[in-house]
């Protein structure tokens, strides 16, 4: 006779899925509004998102409970914490910008908003977990719905970005499939923590399924991660989506996919898996190499930012070879910065709207380095705010990124990876060229002839108060390195990598 499986509910610590409950459950609750009463005005679904944001991200840091939780499933440690910050602080952000008087045409549909609180809640699920089903999970609930927000865009080149994403996203998820079944067959296990266990004590380095496995992962995350040479997609993507939902893909999606490698990667270096950290090597010096030059030559201001956002994942990357704490501190630390400093820039380009592309050469894209020419007469607060973010992305001192490439840079020398430190020492000289040449654009050159339609001042204030908030925060990181540095370390360490 089969025995009833006796479950005590207490011991699943149901509240370690708070967070992720409460972005899931203002999704529905949005959805219920909207089948009530569709004439509601949208901004009340802006606060709506924004209220949901920040109560998650209070569930973040209000939890106090045991590291494990659901079933074991759920790993509520110092890396999540500090990853479902950064995913979450990046929404709050980000949202608000629905609120400007040019709108998207996406923010017209409640739906949109909907979406952004499962995408949310999908990230979270994958930074939370160590179970590579839990990952694939939330992986899928954050990409299909990111699918359709890019659509949402409503142009052709939105269905264009749509389509590759979902491609692309779709390739992944096969090859993250594959490369998690055969882990499972090499190990009995899709924790992360007991398969890496199995790895050393059996000595599986060697064998053929595990070398698959693993090379399979690689591919899986070197496409969600935008990494070489899996990262062609990438500019086309950013170039279809609004400009400030580019900035947000640049940021978020990458942060959840670090975390998970950190966990994946990590172990098995740890676990005596060598060549995987030199394959890993490889792959970080070639995208930020490769991708710093293909910015070099971009017309287009936004696939500039897109090449130069892959070459610094490229740096991210650096740290999850190194594996030390202090690389690992140096990841959060550097993506922190990251965060505010390529948000604020990529929203920048929404403040110059255009209705005519006359003067620009014909280009077709909407962004072009020549639509920014004399900004500096035209717009001098938005032309010196963004000359701030420019700066800070070469990490050109005292401005914020500096600091985060320092300290990235002297995580690797203090590790013994003196010849990494220089790669990337130079590739951040390269960057300088690119990211000078649009303040030379904005502030040395005269603006173009126009009718007046050319540029269209976007001052609402909810843009004014998320660029300021970039702006202050790329400036004022610089005085608060130590304390920052210190905290994200404390949460590290708390994670035991």
């Amino acid at each position: 006779m089969i025995q009833p499986i006796n479950i005590d509910f207490g011991s699943l610590n149901f509240v370690s899925l708070l967070p992720m409950i409460i972005a899931i459950l203002g999704g529905l609750v949005i959805l219920v509004i909207d089948l009530i009463n569709d004439k509601l005005n949208k901004s009340f679904y802006v606060m709506m998102s924004e209220l949901f944001i920040l109560l998650s991200l209070g569930a973040v840091f209000g939890y106090s409970g045991d590291v494990r939780g659901f079933f074991d499933v759920m790993l509520i440690d110092g890396i999540a914490k500090l990853a479902e910050a950064i995913v979450l602080i990046a929404s709050a952000l980000f949202i608000p910008l629905a609120l400007t008087t040019k709108r998207f045409h996406e923010y017209s549909y409640p739906e949109f908003f909907a979406l952004f609180l499962f995408m949310i809640g999908g990230f979270e699920f994958m930074v939370s977990s160590d179970n590579l089903i839990m990952i694939f999970i939330g992986l899928e609930t954050s990409s299909l719905a990111l699918y359709t927000m890019i659509a949402m865009h409503n142009r052709s080149k939105s269905f264009e970005a749509a389509i590759k994403y979902f491609t692309m996203g779709a390739l992944a998820a096969g090859f993250y499939s594959f490369g998690a079944l055969l882990l499972y067959y090499a190990t009995g296990s899709v924790e992360i923590g007991k398969m890496t266990q199995v790895i050393t004590s059996k000595d599986f380095d060697g064998m053929i399924v595990v070398f698959t496995g693993i090379v399979f992962m690689i591919g899986a995350f070197g496409f969600k991660l935008s990494m070489v040479p899996f990262h062609t997609w990438t500019p086309d993507v950013y170039e279809g989506a609004s400009a400030a939902l580019a900035g947000y893909m640049s940021i978020v999606p990458k942060i959840a996919g670090f975390v998970v490698a950190m966990r994946i990667f990590e172990f098995l270096i740890h676990s005596g898996v060598d060549w995987v950290q030199w394959v890993l090597y490889a792959v970080a010096v070639i995208t930020m190499t490769l991708t710093n030059i293909m910015a070099l030559v971009q017309d287009s201001v936004k696939r500039m930012l897109a090449y130069s956002s892959i070459s610094h994942a490229g740096f991210a990357m650096s740290a999850i070879l190194i594996g030390t704490t202090q690389a690992n501190s140096a990841l959060f630390y550097y993506w922190v910065l990251f965060t505010f400093t390529n948000l604020g820039a990529f929203t920048m380009l929404w403040v110059s709207r255009h209705k005519s592309k006359t003067g620009w050469g014909g280009t077709r894209y909407d962004h072009p380095y020549a639509k920014f020419t004399g900004m500096i007469q035209i717009m001098p607060v938005n032309a010196i705010i963004m000359a701030i973010f420019m700066l800070s992305l070469a990490g050109v001192p005292p401005f914020s990124l500096f600091w985060g490439k320092l300290y990235l840079m002297s995580s690797a020398v203090n590790a013994g990876f003196v010849g990494l430190a220089v790669i990337m020492a130079l590739n951040s000289a390269v960057s300088v060229y690119y990211y000078l040449k649009l303040v030379v654009y904005m502030f040395l050159k005269d603006p173009v002839s126009n009718d007046g339609t050319i540029y269209l001042k976007n001052s609402s204030t909810p843009l004014k108060v998320v660029i300021g908030f970039a702006a202050a925060a790329t400036i004022l990181a610089t005085f608060m390195t130590s304390s920052l540095l210190e905290t994200i370390t404390h949460y590290v360490k708390m994670s035991g990598f």
